[in-house]
């Protein structure tokens, strides 16, 4: 399994703002989806937002219209913007091809109320 890189979390007040980003290292000709998966303590992983081979974004319900994905294929890397953010948005943020779900390190999104 290609071993991602993340960076970008943090600590941000509720309504702030922050952006993830995902390096994929590799050949991304043999990669059928990129996405972003979160895990608060104690919940199951999430898929938030991922985009296949056919260009569609996925997101799930409790982001749409405050996250946005974007992908840079040349630079091999997924972005996730963040906006608008909320308390339920804590958790440990993943990148992941593939359906790979939380199996990376990840990166801590904390949302202060």
């Amino acid at each position: 399994e290609v071993q991602v890189v993340e960076s970008g979390g943090g600590s941000v007040q509720a309504g702030g703002s922050l952006r993830l980003s995902c390096t994929i290292p590799g050949s991304w000709l043999d990669i059928y989806h990129v996405g972003w998966y979160r895990q608060a303590p104690g919940s199951e992983c999430q898929l938030v937002s991922g985009v296949g081979r056919d260009e569609k974004i996925y997101y799930a319900n409790f982001v749409k219209g405050r996250f946005t994905l974007s992908q840079d294929k040349a630079n091999k890397t997924v972005a996730l913007q963040m906006n608008d953010l909320k308390s339920e948005d804590t958790a440990v943020y993943h990148c992941a091809h593939d359906f790979g779900w939380c199996r990376s390190r990840g990166t801590q999104v904390t949302v202060s109320s």
